[in-house]
């Protein structure tokens, strides 16, 4: 049995572009502005739009927000070397959580463990006022009561079908897809 990869762009770089500034849009009207507020890009791909929002928010507020960087490699559930080394918060300035509005930032959410790691990594940090997340792509199938607060796009999945999300930083393009695995 050979299997084959069939897909279909759903999200342009245009698509991609609009999607994070409307993001950025509902993150000023939801906290009336970004005071106290931090934006943390789960790694890897989740860093590269944390920044992208960043940049689209100093663009409208003239104001900058801080970003930061999470590693939840030692948080993850679905390794068996998880545990072994914690994760990490990598940010510019040095800043602390504790007391701050979190907005996560990844680029898909699935099954919604990321998240779960991503939040215990943080409130082993310290404690935030609020934890926020925000997605380009969600895709539901989720195994944990985990939702979004800004949706870049719900795409609708069976399991079989992935998402995969490129993003000019890493990959040299910007477009997501999505992928339909099919067995010939």
């Amino acid at each position: 049995m050979v299997s084959t990869k069939e897909y279909n762009v759903i999200m342009d770089d245009a698509a991609i572009r609009r999607a994070l500034t409307r993001i950025a849009h509902e993150i000023l009207e939801r906290n009336k502005g970004i005071d106290n507020c931090v934006l943390v890009g789960i790694k890897t791909r989740g860093i590269y739009l944390a920044n992208r929002i960043a940049e689209r928010i100093f663009s409208i507020e003239n104001e900058s927000i801080p970003v930061a960087e999470l590693d939840i490699s030692g948080y993850r559930d679905d390794r068996k070397d998880a545990g072994k080394e914690m994760g990490s918060l990598t940010t510019n300035d040095g800043f602390q959580i504790e007391d701050k509005k979190i907005i996560l930032c990844d680029d898909v959410l699935y099954t919604g463990r990321t998240i779960r790691a991503a939040m215990d990594a943080l409130i082993d940090k310290g404690r935030p006022q609020m934890i926020q997340l925000a997605v380009l792509a969600d895709r539901g199938h989720r195994e944990l009561p985990i939702r979004p607060d800004y949706v870049g796009k719900n795409v609708p999945t069976s399991r079989s079908e992935e998402i995969e999300v490129a993003l000019s930083e890493i990959d040299g393009m910007d477009e997501v897809k999505i992928v339909h695995n099919r067995g010939l």
